[in-house]
């Protein structure tokens, strides 16, 4: 999964087993080789534990790693090189070796060993799954009854396919109950998302011409299984499932002409106040309570508006750490408005010196982002900010690499495109800095003047309101 800034899905041990395993019971060995690797190590995260808590598997000179879990505990494994990331489903004696290609991270990957069949099966539901998602904008544009036809006919030839599969493997309900999650969720998102794509912001009120068993499915559904907490698709259903319950909300009271505004407060506030309704587990709870504030505080330039999503999160999230994140966030985007004095940073340049930002600020200064994690986002930002430079030669552009690994893979790749290593940076001390910045995307620039007083920040140096700007601060 190509996701740069992200949340690990680390899926616990969900269900008994066809056998009488204990989760903990016996051994298993987990190794492979990575073609292209991006960075020397690959970090291996347990079922249940914490995103800060990983074994460090470091590659040979043959690129290769391996390791021997014992005890071992039973369950889908989280295994993560240069910030992209896949699952595992490790059970006693099983003895799983991968192969990849960085390039092509998730299509590439193959399971050998025992333990490959159900392993490679379970990627083939995952590429399956996200071949539905990159197709979603067109199976989206057919009438409610024949898309719901369509998808419903996916959805039974799969579970008959896991069923045939299992069967002939005896394999274990664990991988059952996996293998049925990501088919089950991966549906139900698809219907979630289906009235945002259909009928589009314009029209979106429509939403509730739409079948009256179109949502049938939501009695089959469980806000709280607290050991999916961290899954990628159980996630994902989870907040288009509250995006598409807030619509009621957001229309209520409104005029009949309303365009639904996703950063409408109106409509954050029905979503926080129906995550604090329906979901009792307070891990599942907190942390869509926590993302959903995030992503609007992130967003939203009102402060009245911003003060009031931070009320209310601080009213029902349950959890200090993530409160205190929230104000901090809070408090941070307020000090990076327009017109304010940019956080004057610590960066190292190519020659691993350290320096501050304001040393470097003589002119109006163009920050962006990148990194060697996101192939085609680098090569077309370098290109393109080498266009602007000629354009613009009264601007300063300054890159920041955000890679989490050492030094040596940033470098390697500006000598390996030919990338000028002028004004390529990264952050000494990289944690702090993208929270005092609130860089929560590598597409985010921040454009400041000669006396580092924020101009403006945004999302897509392609589009022609960037350039305007550039225009009025190149005079």
């Amino acid at each position: 999964m190509r996701i740069y800034i992200m949340s690990l899905m680390l899926l616990s041990t969900l269900f008994g087993c066809k056998k009488n395993t204990n989760e903990t019971n016996g051994s298993a060995y987990f190794g492979g080789e990575i073609i292209n690797p991006t960075n020397d190590y690959v970090l291996l995260y347990a079922p249940n534990s914490q995103s800060e808590t990983a074994d460090t598997l470091l590659l040979n000179n043959n690129n290769r790693f391996s390791t021997k879990l014992d005890p071992l505990k039973s369950g889908l494994y989280t295994f993560v090189h240069g910030g992209q990331y896949q699952m595992v489903l490790l059970e006693p004696q099983d003895s799983v070796m991968l192969r990849l290609n960085t390039i092509d991270f998730d299509e590439s990957l193959v399971f050998t060993g025992t333990g490959a069949k159900k392993n490679n099966f379970l990627v083939k539901i995952f590429l399956e799954n996200e071949a539905d998602q990159s197709n979603f904008m067109n199976t989206a544009q057919m009438e409610p009854e024949r898309f719901e036809s369509y998808i419903d006919s996916l959805r039974s030839k799969r579970l008959i396919e896991l069923k045939d599969f299992a069967q002939e493997r005896q394999l274990s309900s664990l991988f059952d109950k996996v293998a049925e999650t990501s088919i089950n969720y991966n549906y139900y998102s698809t219907k979630e998302m289906y009235p945002f794509a259909y009928y589009g912001y314009r029209n979106l009120r429509n939403y509730k011409n739409l079948p009256s068993q179109f949502y049938a499915f939501r009695n089959e559904v469980d806000y709280n299984i607290g050991s999916l907490s961290d899954f990628f698709i159980y996630n994902r259903f989870l907040y288009s499932h509250f995006n598409n319950m807030a619509l009621e909300g957001f229309y209520a009271n409104a005029p009949e002409d309303a365009i639904f505004n996703k950063n409408s407060v109106k409509y954050n506030l029905e979503k926080l106040r129906l995550m604090d309704d329906r979901v009792s587990n307070d891990t599942i709870k907190n942390k869509l309570l926590k993302n959903t504030a995030r992503d609007f505080i992130a967003m939203c330039e009102d402060s009245v508006a911003v003060k009031q999503i931070v009320a209310s999160y601080l009213e029902k999230s349950t959890n200090p750490d993530d409160k205190s994140y929230i104000e901090g966030l809070s408090n941070s985007i307020n000090k990076l408005k327009p017109g304010k004095i940019i956080p004057d940073v610590e960066l190292v340049n190519f020659n691993n010196e350290v320096l501050k930002l304001s040393s470097l600020v003589t002119k109006p200064t163009v920050i962006y982002f990148w990194t060697t994690n996101l192939k085609v986002h680098y090569k077309n930002s370098h290109h393109k900010i080498m266009d602007l430079k000629k354009k613009y030669p009264n601007i300063d552009f300054i890159a920041i690499n955000l890679n989490d690994n050492d030094k040596k893979y940033w470098k390697k790749t500006l000598n390996e495109f030919n990338f000028s290593t002028a004004n390529e940076y990264q952050f000494k001390d990289p944690h702090t800095a993208k929270q005092t910045l609130v860089i929560n995307t590598v597409y985010k620039m921040i454009v400041i003047d000669k006396d580092m007083r924020i101009v403006d920040s945004y999302y897509n140096m392609f589009h022609h309101k960037f350039e305007d700007h550039l225009k009025e601060l190149n005079k």
